[in-house]
């Protein structure tokens, strides 16, 4: 979202500094912004029933998982903490959130894409769980913005191949992660 400064600043300290909010969501709670290519958000909910809740993390018959779950690890990130920029080049990532609030970014940088340059931002938490699919040759990352440990489940299309992993990183505090991605957590 862009950092639109308020049009009538009010006549307080700083009024000139501040930024107007707004909604991630339309009226019939849709993404204001277009998803980008190939990148997929599926909401889940907690099913309350009489010893606590149920939440789907993920299910053969939706159309959205793309392939067989080949692999399922856990991965932490503890509070003001951020992993990023992550891309891997021939396998998906599946990201659930277990618990915590994570907010994660995706940068579109591949050059043939119609959503080249674009920047994706959506926030999961336990409360208000989903599945995000985040395909091959995408930037991404999460910044933990709760006050705890967050706890996130990958399910990636393939494989971890321990002799030659599909994993590049872009260090996000880099002056080249500066340059090449316009966004800062």
């Amino acid at each position: 979202m862009s950092n639109k400064t308020v049009r009538d600043s009010p006549r307080v300290v700083g009024g000139e500094e501040l930024v107007a909010k707004q909604s991630a969501v339309d009226a019939q709670g849709k993404l204001w912004r277009a998803p980008i290519h190939d990148v997929v958000f599926r909401p889940t909910r907690p099913v309350p029933h009489e010893d606590g809740h149920v939440i789907e993390v993920a299910r053969a018959s939706w159309d959205v998982i793309g392939g067989p779950i080949v692999q399922v690890h856990v991965t932490t990130t503890l509070p003001n903490r951020q992993r990023a920029w992550g891309l891997h080049q021939r396998g998906a990532d599946r990201l659930f959130v277990v618990s915590g609030l994570v907010k994660f970014a995706v940068f579109d940088g591949r050059l043939d894409s119609p959503t080249y340059g674009c920047v994706n931002e959506v926030t999961i938490s336990d409360v208000s769980p989903g599945l995000l699919i985040v395909p091959p040759n995408l930037y991404h990352g999460w910044k933990n913005i709760g006050s705890s440990e967050a706890t996130i489940i990958n399910m990636p299309t393939a494989m971890y191949d321990y002799e030659s992993p599909d994993a590049l990183d872009l260090p996000w505090d880099s002056e080249a992660a500066a340059r090449i991605i316009p966004y800062r957590f």
